[in-house]
């Protein structure tokens, strides 16, 4: 039989690597849990929303690239009276239509002495893709630093699935050639949408005529 001395530093020996019972409320994941939460609005917060534009107001100046590398901006713009359409995401389907019908309803506005832009903050690469699958006759603004659509106030909080995060809100916007907000379509819904703002700009060429 061993010692006893050594049969006491056996004891201390298990004990010392026994597993350690901790407290129920010491287990909890406490600090995990609102580090985790906290980091959210933190991110949401870094690229607020620009304030919404006013119509009777003078529009933001604006000069962004388009499809093709070349710039467009207000400036060429200037003495016609101009329809912005701001969409989400080329190439998806609802942007798809809406560009479409812009498309073919572009030698209407023409008459009216009225062009068409479409912008998104897509890069000019996707819009190139986008006007090249779809056969679309318009300019395609390629906004990816967001500065143009922060000035119209159509960047934005969206959610979706239950899923809160930062895009385009679908806007229209007409302006005159004054350079000044005639009307302002919120939260588009696509279908019939450019027949809508034809009809629009038609009034609105009419009421300069007189």
């Amino acid at each position: 039989m061993p010692p006893k001395s050594r049969q006491k530093t056996s004891k201390s020996e298990s004990a010392a690597t026994a597993p350690i019972k901790i407290p129920r409320t010491g287990t909890k994941p406490v600090k995990v849990k609102a580090a985790t939460k906290s980091a959210k609005p933190a991110a949401a917060a870094a690229t607020p929303a620009a304030s919404p534009i006013s119509e009777g107001q003078p529009a933001p100046a604006f000069k962004i690239t388009r499809d093709g590398g070349a710039t467009v901006s207000s400036a060429d713009f200037r003495g016609k009276n101009l329809v912005i359409f701001f969409y989400p995401r080329a190439d998806t389907p609802g942007c798809t239509l809406e560009a479409i019908d812009f498309t073919r309803r572009a030698g209407d506005f023409a008459k009216l002495d009225t062009a068409v832009l479409g912008v998104s903050a897509d890069s000019q690469k996707l819009q190139e893709k986008f006007r090249n699958k779809h056969n679309l006759k318009i300019p395609l603004g390629a906004d990816e630093e967001h500065t143009m659509l922060n000035a119209f106030g159509v960047w934005g909080e969206k959610s979706m699935y239950g899923r809160t995060f930062m895009g385009v809100l679908r806007t229209t916007v007409l302006i005159d050639k004054g350079g000044a907000i005639a009307k302002i379509w919120r939260n588009v819904k696509v279908e019939g949408h450019a027949d809508d703002v034809l009809l629009e700009a038609r009034s609105l060429a009419g009421k300069k005529a007189k």
